[in-house]
């Protein structure tokens, strides 16, 4: 059986998003910490779920679900890497970029064959 890439992917991404997390909580860094979590680990929930969509535009809805989540893990990342006493980040941003990118081709093509 051939490797689905953005499923191991994102639950890798997911996986250091929940260790990352627990550096800030440790450091009381709540908010942030939470926000990061939520969106972090949603990308690839709903890539997930996506494949057992009931259609191919539940499929591409889920997928720009995903998109959204991206946009928002980003953002919370960049605030990380741009505000001081925050670990680094610069790891996380690059693989989300990348995860993003796969996503993108993904939505894309899936619209492409509708």
């Amino acid at each position: 059986m051939k490797e689905n890439i953005i499923l191991t992917k994102t639950f890798d991404f997911a996986l250091q998003i929940i260790k990352y997390c627990e550096l800030l909580h440790n450091q009381k860094k709540f908010v942030i910490s939470n926000q990061l979590l939520k969106s972090g680990t949603s990308i690839g929930a709903n890539i997930r779920e996506a494949q057992n969509s009931e259609s191919k535009n539940d499929f591409i809805h889920k997928f720009k679900i995903s998109a959204k989540e991206i946009e928002e893990t980003n953002y919370w990342l960049l605030l990380c890497k741009h505000s001081e006493s925050y670990p680094n980040c610069d790891e996380l941003i690059e693989k989300l970029k990348e995860i993003e990118n796969i996503t993108n081709k993904i939505i894309i093509t899936s619209k492409n064959k509708q």
